[in-house]
């Protein structure tokens, strides 16, 4: 008698292995579960996609679930024979994504609500399919962690950093074709223009988009290890030299054709035609690649990207229960877990929510003009500054005494430090005019009470000034900005407020002065306002 024939999952030809719950209650399961973390989850997501709809450096979000999605139905077949009955462990994965929910509510942190519902999809998986399945599709389920935004302070932080990096290189390629140019922080001067290199010219719109193709093209790349690993890194100097050369182009442009090549339609066609050549480029790298090593390992271009599926027998999934039909039922451990999200969902649904309650405050609007001996004269900050930091409140002024180079005093309060509403650190934005950090120490002030702040010296041509900054926050002076975030993050659940403040205060080192003279200035000066600030910032 003739053995059926068999496919590479050892699956008999004709037999339909597709990983689906069999009959209506098995479906509906499905949908319940999709339904309870539509329900939980709607505020993230909608924030998550009105992020990817605003923002050029996560426009390739949109695109992430649907390639996720599409690589897990191309797996469907090895997901079904793989498959087992379900983990217990996933149970546990969706009470630390409970746990995480909740902790995201109270703090009113998206980046906590963003992570907890990759890790609630992750955890439902494991309760459906097991630690096999969840193996066979881990790359799907782990590329989706490419749609989440990264939190505002670590994306100020690499903003500027590249910002730096981007202006160095523009004004290495202008010079490089004997244009004068030089740098002043993020300017670029060329004489009669100036260029700013601003936030949205980092390079970040280069560099996530292009990481997160060049990962899923190593992922789909048929070569060793080595290969898809380069391949996946070289994606971040691409996009940054690229994005120097295209600032260096713009220069370029800018000193043949005038202002208006930095702006508008040509502005937006650049960086369109330098996204296009940094995809070239990866694909030329990936063709090199595949000539590299044994003639074995040589294929077109258009087989690299054929599939990643390893090539499986009938023998390899005799022990994974390659003859049976995981999907006939849903796995106990995954409708236990669906039922554990029904509570949350109608909590939420109730609209339950966290309300701050900050103490009282005066405005700065009353904040004196005059601190002891020093005497002060208020500014306005531009709007365009204003529509950045979003701030709540704010106070800016110059304060001078016995004819001393002035004080420039600058504070901005937060009712809610919450959903990408923060101070942005003077690390990061000092170098936005033309700046740039000389040194940056910590300094011990004795005060009315220990106050730890950070001492920075910022210099541009031969103009030097000394910074002093440090965040009130609900009582605490800190210097250090990481435990600023974790403060917030305890002070939310344990006392419903994550107001707060960054203080800076800014001098010039005049003529012939040495910093020293700048710092005792800045000191004297701290030691009179410090007493008057909690009444516009609370403890």
């Amino acid at each position: 008698m003739t053995p059926p024939r068999v496919d590479r999952l050892g699956t008999p030809v004709g037999t339909d292995r597709t990983f689906v719950p069999q009959g209506a209650w098995g479906w509906l399961g499905v949908l319940a579960g999709l339904a309870l973390m539509a329900v939980l989850y709607r505020d993230s997501l909608g924030e998550m996609a009105y992020i990817w709809s605003v923002d050029e450096n996560y426009g390739h979000g949109f695109f992430v679930p649907l390639i996720s999605g599409y690589l897990i139905w191309e797996r469907r077949r090895e997901l079904a024979a793989r498959a087992g009955r379900g983990s217990w462990w996933g149970l546990a994965g969706v009470m630390v994504a409970l746990g995480l929910y909740f902790l995201g509510e109270l703090t009113t942190l998206y980046v906590v609500l963003h992570v907890s519902f990759w890790l609630m999809l992750v955890s439902l998986s494991l309760a459906a399919v097991g630690w096999a399945g969840v193996r066979t599709i881990a790359f799907p389920l782990a590329y989706l962690l490419t749609m989440i935004p990264l939190p505002q302070f670590l994306y100020q932080g690499l903003s500027g950093k590249l910002q730096l990096i981007s202006s160095a290189l523009g004004v290495g390629c202008l010079q490089l074709v004997g244009v004068t140019a030089f740098r002043e922080g993020n300017i670029i001067d060329l004489g009669p223009i100036q260029l700013q290199v601003v936030e949205a010219c980092s390079g970040l719109r280069y560099m996530f988009p292009l990481a997160s193709l060049a990962l899923l093209c190593a992922y789909l790349f048929q070569g060793r290890l080595w290969k898809r690993v380069l391949l996946f890194l070289s994606s971040f100097p691409i996009s940054i030299l690229l994005n120097g050369f295209r600032i260096g182009m713009i220069g370029l442009l800018v000193d043949f054709y005038g202002e208006g090549m930095a702006e508008g339609f040509a502005h937006f066609f650049e960086g369109w035609l330098i996204f296009v050549v940094s995809l070239a480029i990866l694909f030329a790298e990936m063709w090199v690649l595949s000539r590299i090593g044994e003639a074995g390992e040589s294929r077109s271009l258009s087989a690299l990207l054929r599939g990643n599926e390893q090539a499986t027998g009938p023998e390899s999934l005799a022990g994974q229960g390659g003859a049976r039909h995981p999907g006939r039922r849903l796995a106990p451990a995954f409708v236990v877990s669906v039922a554990f999200l029904v509570p949350a969902a109608l909590a939420s649904a109730q609209g339950v929510a966290h309300v701050e309650a900050p103490p009282a405050r005066q405005p700065f609007l009353d904040f004196p003009m005059r601190v002891q001996d020093w005497v002060g004269l208020p500014l306005v900050m531009e709007q365009t500054y204003l529509d950045t930091l979003k701030f709540d409140d704010y106070l800016l002024a110059d304060y001078r005494r016995d004819g001393q180079p002035s004080v420039n005093l600058y504070v901005a309060y937060y009712r809610s430090q919450k959903k990408g509403q923060s101070a942005h650190s003077p690390r990061t934005c000092i170098p936005g005019g033309g700046w740039e950090i000389t040194s940056h120490e910590g300094l011990e002030l004795d005060d009315v009470r220990p106050l730890t702040v950070n001492r920075v010296a910022i210099q541009k041509d031969d103009q030097k000034q000394i910074v002093l900054y440090w965040f009130q926050q609900r009582g605490r002076i800190l210097a250090n900005e990481y435990l600023v975030k974790w403060y917030l993050l305890w002070d939310a659940v344990t006392r419903q407020r994550t107001d707060g403040a960054l203080v800076r205060l800014t001098t010039a080192v005049g003529p012939g002065e040495q910093e020293a003279a700048g710092e005792r200035r800045l000191v004297a000066f701290s030691r009179s306002v410090h007493p008057l600030l909690p009444r516009y910032v609370p403890d």
